[in-house]
Formats: structure tokens, sequence, C-alpha cells
């Protein structure tokens, strides 16, 4: 994809300071700055001449967001949101100022933690231990080994680690749905049995991580979790307005 234009990333409050000197996308990386429509800011960069979801770039996106929540809330567009000109970004700010607004208000001194919740691999014991079906079929392994016998103990195995994950899934999110202010489900994962986004207050974040990880510890024979945050409050913006802008109308 060959992106020239005006690169997007975020829309903040008006006069929210964005950090002097502060560095986008591209190599080298572009200067960025902020532009302004009625309450609100976008801040945005020249887009580079080829652009591609490259580690360099997908951190550099990202630091900025995280720098730029330091100073309040942020609305975090995708990576890749290019806009073909300036007066594009602000006709579009124009037309959803209202809407802006009222999502940056309830962002405001907030962050999104994400968990997402994979079978326990290393709890084959314990799994055994308490699955009456597996431990037949690992006896009928040992007394008749052979291919079919295997391939129903793997299945069955495979079967069981997903349940459990799913329901110890199902009992942290009920554990940690009233330390949040508001939850999203997150796009299905391929062996994740659970995906999910917690918008927290700013100041509840170590506590929130920290019960997360006691519930790990509680569940480890059941389920592996695994945490990310502080980060955008991507999941709690609406796709229309995180949407990116085709170049040129593509």
């Amino acid at each position: 994809m060959v992106a020239e234009g005006v690169y997007v990333y975020a829309v903040l409050r008006a006069g929210t300071v964005v950090p002097s000197g502060s560095r986008g996308v591209g190599s080298p990386p572009a200067l960025v700055r902020r532009i302004t429509q009625g309450r609100l800011d976008a801040v945005v960069s020249d887009a580079p001449p080829q652009l591609r979801a490259r580690r360099r770039d997908l951190l550099a996106h990202q630091d900025l967001l995280m720098r730029l929540a330091e100073e309040g809330p942020v609305l975090p567009m995708r990576f890749g949101t290019v806009a073909p000109d300036e007066a594009t970004v602000l006709t579009q700010l124009a037309a959803a100022e209202s809407q802006h607004v009222a999502t940056l208000d309830q962002l405001a001194g907030r962050i999104e933690i994400n968990v997402k919740a994979l079978p326990a691999q290393d709890a084959l014991p314990a799994l055994v231990a308490e699955e009456a079906s597996v431990r037949r079929l690992r006896e009928a392994a040992r007394r008749n080994p052979g291919y079919e016998a295997s391939l129903r103990l793997g299945e069955a195995i495979a079967a069981a680690l997903s349940r459990r994950a799913a329901a110890a899934g199902q009992r942290i999110l009920r554990e940690l749905t009233p330390g949040a202010g508001a939850v999203a489900a997150g796009p299905e994962v391929p062996g994740c049995a659970l995906n999910m986004s917690f918008l927290v207050d700013h100041g509840d974040a170590d506590s929130f991580l920290a019960r997360a990880r006691r519930l790990a510890e509680a569940h480890r024979d059941h389920v592996e979790l695994r945490l990310a945050g502080p980060l955008p409050c991507y999941s709690f913006v609406s796709s229309e307005a995180a949407r990116p802008v085709p170049v040129g109308g593509e």
C-alpha cells in the first residue's frame, strides 16, 4: 500500500498538550503536529510514502498514543489511518464533533486492560485427576496402544482443556467486571477461550492487574491468563469513529 497524505494518530480535546518533539511513523520518524476544529484536536503527521505494518512503526504509533494519554483522554486511531489532506480530517472532526466529545468524556481518566484466557497447557496432571473420561481413555491407550487410541485420547484432552479454560474464563470475567467502568468483547482469537477488554480508572489499574494475577494463579490448573495494559482505549471507541480514512477515496 502506498500512503501519501496525512497520517492520523488520535483525536483529543482541543488544547491538550502534545509532548514537544513527538515523533510518529516512518523512517526517519515523522514530526507530529496538532490541527484544531472546534472543540477537538487531531494529532497528525505527514504520511510516509510507503506504509507497512512494520514493528518499528507499530511501536511508534502505540508509544505516541500512550504519551498522549498521559495528558488527557485520547480517541485512538487504528494503525494505518490516513487521510488525503488536513482539510479532510477537519471536515470529519466537524461532522462528528459531538460524538467525539462525548466519547472523550467517557474515556477521561481511564485506560484499557485486555485479558485473554487460554487453555492451561501445563496442567495435564490436574486434568487427569479431575476428568474421569480422560483417565479412562488414558488407561485404555496404555492397555491397547495404537493410533486410534492415541487419537481419541488427544481429542479428549484438547476438548477438556478448552472446556475448562472457558469455564474458568467466565468465572474470572465475573470477578473482574465489577472493577471496570465498562467491558467489551474482543475478536475471536484461535485457541483463546476468552478475549475481553476492561475500561479501568487510571488510579485503579495496578489493583485491577494485581487482582487479575491472583485469579490467574488461583485458576492456573484450568487457564492461562495473558494480561495487556495499560493500553489506549481502542475497544471503547466506536468502529466508525476509529475507521481508517482511505487515501484518495480508494
